[in-house]
């Protein structure tokens, strides 16, 4: 089968990169610990801008911005997917840690991004995780906070107001 991805340089792009099974994996400290110092690593050889993302137990998603003149968000993913293999071998009682593809989508402005980062900081309380955006800590929404975007109580849980539940 022939995959057709996006192709502009210097875009903003969303995505989801999903465990193998959906196993879930990356609820481990250790796991987040090494998916952050492996796109760390990936960054300073092939740069991008990560504007949003949250890493839940079996899945992540993402918003990055590329470089003006780059487009090849695939290597990054590849490398990025080998480097946490690579370091998390034999301590995860996973033999396979990714699915194969990963899913992307080009966001087409701002709004469009803006309305992605939401969903991004959603996802925890979508998935039932926790009851706000705020208590879920493997996510970009601390900063959104921190700058100003967001006020600390945003991304409540229908009917929880104050920490109780109506």
């Amino acid at each position: 089968m022939q995959y057709r991805r996006s192709d502009m340089p210097g875009g903003a792009y969303f995505f989801t990169v999903v465990t193998h099974d959906r196993r879930p994996w990356l609820h481990e400290p250790l796991c987040i610990k090494v998916l952050g110092d492996v796109m760390r690593h990936v960054r300073t050889q092939r740069p991008f801008e990560t504007l949003a993302m949250v890493v839940m137990p079996d899945h992540l998603h993402a918003i990055w911005r590329l470089p003006s003149e780059d487009a090849d968000f695939s290597t990054r993913w590849m490398l990025i997917k080998q480097g946490v293999v690579h370091r998390l071998r034999g301590r995860t009682g996973v033999a396979t840690l990714w699915q194969s593809r990963f899913w992307e989508h080009a966001l087409r402005d701002d709004h469009d991004v803006e309305q992605h980062a939401h969903y991004i900081h959603f996802n925890p309380v979508k998935h039932g995780l926790v009851q706000q955006a705020v208590d879920w800590p493997h996510s970009t929404f601390h900063r959104y906070v921190k700058n100003g975007v967001y006020p600390a109580d945003w991304g409540t849980a229908p009917g929880v107001l104050s920490g109780v539940r109506e």
